[in-house]
């Protein structure tokens, strides 16, 4: 079987790739289609993550296992498409170069025969060119799951230059 997805760049412009791949590739295979189509080196760390019908952000796979905390992330190279994607679960959100953060929201177009003659991961179209600075993008709360209040998150009553406080000894060095 193969998967066609649209990579749309989260952005005001219209900037997306359609690509085929084998529903039996990896989530690692679909970052590299990704990455070439839209004319990036690869060499930033990425991460996809699970994603609803809203384009809310879900479950996480990594690139790699910094095999930090007790919860095991699941990896790209170790994920097929075809074991996270159908009928029911076609929305995905791809991250690019955390330090920029080059947002992508990917979607499972249809479910296809391959066609002979055909080399796979293929890109199927192109639209909009890549901006030369990833897009600003704007959490809104509900997307934070923050509540519909003004209140500062941040408003816990610590003063930082108050070392009195603080339960370490400030000249520790």
């Amino acid at each position: 079987m193969i998967y066609r997805f649209r990579a749309i760049l989260d952005t005001e412009e219209d900037v997306f790739r359609d690509l085929e791949i084998e529903a039996t590739d990896t989530l690692e295979d679909l970052h590299n289609a990704i990455n070439q189509s839209f004319g990036f080196d690869g060499a930033e760390v990425a991460a996809f993550y699970l994603s609803d019908e809203t384009w809310m952000q879900g479950e996480e796979f990594a690139q790699f296992d910094m095999g930090e905390g007790e919860s095991q992330l699941r990896i790209m190279n170790e994920t097929s498409l075809d074991g996270l994607l159908g009928e029911h679960q076609t929305r995905l959100i791809y991250v690019y170069d955390f330090l920029n953060m080059w947002r992508f929201l990917v979607e499972l177009a249809e479910i296809t025969e391959p066609e002979d003659g055909v080399t796979y991961p293929n890109l199927m179209f192109v639209q909009g060119q890549v901006p030369d600075q990833a897009p600003d993008f704007e959490m809104e709360d509900q997307e934070l799951g923050a509540e519909d209040d003004d209140e500062d998150e941040f408003n816990d009553d610590y003063n930082i230059d108050d070392f009195d406080d603080l339960s370490f000894d400030e000249n520790w060095n």
